[in-house]
């Protein structure tokens, strides 16, 4: 079941990442990286069409891509050169995996049959999204407990809530009482996707403090035991040498004294 659930989340958060955007529009298009982007353009069976990337806003210079008869001519499409994942359907320019360069300002002109000649402005943003958000807790002597919000991704906006109340702070980190109690989130978003991260608020100090004092006490009764252990082998070592020459001492002084009675 719980598969099944991540599955449906993965494809949802997947579905959420495809952007429409259309040249009538004045605000900026975000699309997000790696992932698919839908260029609303016009009737191309009605228009033939040039979709210029405007460089330094110079709209005399730069890339051009013609679609005539609902077609982009892919020999004359300086704009998606050796990139298959392009295409033009029903008007709309689909780029099925976004790409940093894709980028920029684009200006589409339309031919009409009529002679009459039309031309609107759009402006695509990039941005890569937001993964897996990571929140960590570190807490002070002086009382404070610091709560983190990392992710990657570009342009993060960050959002915390203590127990489903908003917190007045909109940074990556933020400073808690260390008595304070309860569940916080960290909220992460940016134009083209979100994510978020619960945890419960529990200081480690004590913790990691504890663990640390008994590894060194540890490591320190190692060292003990094995000083004890060398000491332990050296004075047997030592004994039985002590013994062995005490044996050849007497074994000697015997033989003196036989070979003395002997001679009387």
């Amino acid at each position: 079941m719980m598969l099944i659930f991540g599955l449906m989340l993965l494809l949802q958060t997947a579905a959420c990442l495809e952007v429409n955007c259309s040249f009538d529009r004045s605000d900026p298009c975000y699309a997000a990286l790696e992932h698919k982007l839908n260029l609303l353009m016009v009737d191309a069976r009605e228009y033939d069409l040039h979709l210029k990337k405007r460089i330094n806003n110079n709209t005399a210079d730069g890339p051009v891509c013609r679609i005539k008869n609902g077609r982009m001519r892919m020999s004359e499409c300086d704009l998606y050169n050796n990139r298959p994942e392009v295409t033009v359907i029903n008007g709309t320019l689909i780029i099925k995996r976004v790409n940093r360069s894709d980028s920029g300002d684009y200006r589409l002109t339309l031919y009409n049959s009529n002679g009459t000649v039309t031309s609107r402005d759009l402006q695509v943003i990039v941005e890569a999204a937001i993964g897996s958000v990571e929140v960590s807790i570190i807490c002070f002597s002086s009382g404070v407990m610091r709560v983190s919000c990392s992710s990657e991704g570009d342009q993060l906006l960050y959002n915390w809530t203590l127990n489903g109340g908003p917190l007045m702070d909109g940074n990556s980190s933020i400073d808690l009482d260390e008595r304070t109690d309860g569940d916080i989130s960290c909220s992460v978003k940016n134009h083209v996707s979100h994510a978020q991260k619960t945890i419960r608020l529990v200081c480690p100090t004590v913790c990691s403090v504890s663990v640390v004092f008994v590894l060194v006490w540890c490591l320190q009764l190692m060292v003990l035991f094995g000083l004890l252990g060398a000491f332990h082998i050296y004075m047997r070592h030592t004994s039985g040498k002590k013994e062995e020459d005490e044996k050849v001492r007497m074994r000697r002084f015997r033989e003196r004294h036989e070979h003395t009675a002997e001679d009387s």
